[in-house]
């Protein structure tokens, strides 16, 4: 829309000084001052790596003006002792870096206090080792899967076509398969922009079923199946909760849906779409366990997972029991900090309820060890995820591979206007509005993505070099250390207890573990 009117406005504005130019001639120096802006505005069209300036041609210019002036800007709220730059500003700067190609060193050493509380960092070595030339993959699949995944170390976490613009999945969809990594798919549905590129999917199916739900809402076995045949979904993920909301249902008002997206979740248009708190198809640990068993079933073998934000330890350690009592392990378990983000989440659930992703990281993979089952189930991390050193410190603390949604979008070119929910996406990317989603041009967009997960992974690789490790399956919680007061340094292993494999087990065992582990007998076909 912008950019029309801006076609209309140079058009008249230059036929006008023309006329006027018929009358005095002096009209003609109005030109001379109009036309550049003119030429300007048009350029900042046709041009494809600046969404902004695509959507806002000249006015655009204002953002990338206070940019360029930013060092000073931000030396003068440092002074002012204002909280208007937080520290992630760095690590935003790093994924913009990286999707564009730029050189990342920084001058004048780290911008961040090391000397503050709950600071982190890893160790190096006096003998490090060269990094690895291709970048490692996870194969997700246990005992019971008959088409296993060979998953990125790195991969695209769940965004739903309808919060996504569909340039913005095709982007996504088309940087996965140019970079050979997952693209999660969200609890929207498969839509035609997940599969136009044939990127490898992760479909994740939420407690609506969208893409796979009957008029009353509930789970059909015949629509699941249908799409999880497709070659392009490489995994399944039953989200029972996410970090930015858990607990929390979703309301998607009836003028956001359209007939595509109606279409697409199988639900129908202009109505209001309500998904609740809990899934139906299951209440108790063992009823989870048992859907897990038909999905994978109903898709012919493929990975099936779930997500979750972990609550109470004791829930967590009833799935553990029901899973050794069943013999039902799921292929993967994807782990998400109460810190993610969304665009419709309450501020008390964002801000205040669901495990903090590392201390969810630590806990998930502290009771499969405990109970035996680590080696069968592929642990997934989510949160915050945005360098090569979160990553590291993800598998340090227990995951096999990661996830990130916010460096995606930050690849894709989101400049954290924090209007997602609005529908007034400036970049084109959380937003249905076709004159804004135009803006996006596809192909610099899924090169920036790939891009930036490459060189994500290959900056994981580097400081494994530099730590001395030849492989990320050699970290552990002794490589990273905390400052926990102004005058003591910990590792992450001296400050939480790790189980041994199996240690729950043991029927004399001691300690808080132990008692939550004995506390959950009896209770995983209770409903919760």
């Amino acid at each position: 829309m912008v950019r029309r009117w801006f076609y209309a406005c140079a058009v008249l504005v230059v036929l006008a000084c023309l006329a006027a130019g018929a009358v005095t001639p002096n009209a003609f120096w109005a030109l001379a001052v109009i036309a550049p802006l003119v030429l300007l505005g048009l350029y900042d069209v046709v041009q494809r790596q600046h969404t902004i300036l695509r959507n806002f041609p000249i006015l655009g210019h204002g953002r990338y003006l206070f940019e360029l002036l930013r060092p000073e800007i931000q030396q003068y709220f440092i002074e002012s002792n204002t909280d208007a730059f937080p520290i992630e500003r760095e690590f935003r700067n790093i994924v913009y870096q990286r999707a564009k190609g730029e050189l990342e060193t920084q001058p004048f050493g780290t911008q961040r206090d090391v000397y503050r509380v709950g600071y982190e960092w890893a160790a190096h070595s006096l003998t490090p080792t060269a990094p690895l030339e291709e970048a490692p993959r996870v194969t997700v699949g246990g005992r019971d899967c008959r088409q296993p995944y060979s998953s990125a170390l790195l991969n695209i976490s769940a965004m739903s076509f309808g919060a996504l613009s569909s340039r913005a999945v095709l982007a996504l969809n088309a940087g996965a398969r140019q970079g050979a990594f997952a693209h999660n798919t969200g609890e929207g549905g498969v839509s035609p922009y997940h599969l136009e590129h044939g990127g490898d999917l992760i479909w994740q199916v939420g407690t609506g079923y969208f893409g796979c739900r009957t008029k009353e809402g509930r789970f059909d076995a015949d629509q699941f199946s249908d799409v999880a045949a497709q070659d392009t979904v490489r995994m399944i993920e039953l989200k029972l909760s996410q970090g930015a909301k858990p607990g929390h249902g979703g309301v998607l008002p009836g003028q956001k849906v359209s007939r595509e997206i109606a279409t697409i979740r199988g639900v129908t248009p202009g109505q209001t779409v309500i998904s609740p708190p809990a899934h139906t198809e299951f209440s108790t640990p063992t009823g989870l366990l048992e859907f897990v068993a038909r999905l994978r079933d109903l898709a012919g073998g493929k990975p099936i997972g779930f997500k979750l934000c972990v609550g109470h330890r004791v829930e967590f350690l009833a799935l553990c029991r029901a899973m050794r009592d069943t013999g039902i392990t799921p292929d993967f378990i994807t782990v998400d900090g109460g810190e993610g983000g969304t665009g419709a989440a309450p501020l008390e659930f964002s801000n205040s309820l669901g495990m903090p992703a590392r201390d969810g990281w630590m806990l998930v993979h502290n009771a499969l060890t405990g109970t035996g089952l680590r080696d069968q189930v592929t642990i997934i991390a989510s949160g915050k995820i945005l360098t090569g050193f979160d990553m590291a410190r993800a598998l340090a603390l227990g995951a096999d591979l990661c996830v990130s949604a916010r460096g995606m979008m930050l690849a894709l070119g989101c400049i954290q206007a924090l209007r997602c929910h609005s529908g007034h996406c400036p970049t084109g990317i959380t937003t249905q509005n076709e004159a804004l989603v135009a803006g996006l041009d596809l192909e610099d967009k899924t090169i920036r993505v790939s891009r930036y997960q490459d060189a994500t992974v290959r900056s994981l690789l580097e400081l494994l070099g530099a730590m001395g490790l030849s492989h990320p399956d050699q970290l552990a919680p002794r490589h990273i250390f905390r400052r926990v007061n102004d005058g003591h340094i910990r590792t992450v292993s001296e400050l939480h207890r790790f189980l041994s494999e199996g240690e729950l087990l043991a029927a004399n065992g001691k300690g808080r573990w132990h008692d939550d582990w004995r506390a959950v007998a009896g209770t995983t076909t209770q409903p919760r």
